[in-house]
């Protein structure tokens, strides 16, 4: 579903992703995994159009992005989870999830009602602020708000990060069923190596902006995470 060939990337002299290669394969959920700074969010928003690529190709089931704005790349099928949240702490959480309606079509202007299904805790607390909620409700929120705009891909920078334990469980399962009941291709960041294990089909290693290893999570061997996962 997603491409991307030869991504290179800079920040000012700085060159962060080197002809960077890999494939989103539909239908299934793709792990980017590394340590830290290695350009796993770098990369995320290179997708995004939130950075801008100095070379390669970036395609979502053969649409050029590269040559797209930030601004329409919803409109071509993706959903976005960014690293913190990013959410409006001073709009209410019906607020927050009406931003994404007009990426909709006219005439299916609503928030889809298996938003509620997935994430109860939202319904109850349509009328209170954003910022007013736990980190793991944040989370939910965000979740949600991406998948207001119906997406075919859906990219999530860290989503476990600052949430409690009870709450990073309950996020993978939900993962994992939209991803396996829905069919929802999936692309996430990851630090956390069960959670990989749990949500992922795939996996993609970062290292020094390079792509240097991938595969069926089930290769990812204790070799590899020493290597490039260990600090």
């Amino acid at each position: 579903m997603l491409e991307i060939k030869g991504l290179n990337q800079f920040y000012g002299e700085s060159h962060t992703l080197w002809d960077l290669e890999m494939s989103v394969p539909e239908g299934e959920c793709t792990v980017v995994m590394g340590r830290n700074g290695v350009g796993k969010t770098t990369l995320l928003q290179c997708i995004m159009g939130l950075q801008a690529v100095k070379s390669g190709e970036i395609s979502l089931k053969g649409t050029d992005l590269v040559r797209k704005s930030a601004e329409s790349r919803p409109r071509h099928g993706i959903g976005y989870v960014p690293q913190g949240r990013q959410i409006f702490p001073l709009l209410t959480v019906e607020e927050n999830l009406q931003i994404g309606l007009p990426i909709r079509k006219k005439g299916d202007r609503k928030i889809p009602e298996y938003i509620y299904e997935l994430f109860p805790v939202l319904k109850e607390m349509l009328h209170r602020r954003g910022g007013d909620l736990s980190g793991g409700q944040q989370q939910q929120l965000a979740i949600g708000r991406a998948l207001v705009v119906e997406p075919k891909l859906l990219i999530l920078d860290e989503p476990t990060e600052g949430i409690q334990p009870n709450i990073v469980q309950e996020i993978g399962d939900i993962i994992r069923r939209l991803n396996q009941d829905m069919g929802l291709t999936v692309m996430l960041v990851e630090q956390k190596l069960p959670f990989a294990r749990k949500v992922g089909d795939r996996f993609c290693l970062l290292d020094r902006g390079r792509a240097v290893a991938n595969g069926p999570m089930e290769s990812l061997d204790d070799k590899l995470i020493r290597e490039y996962l260990t600090v």
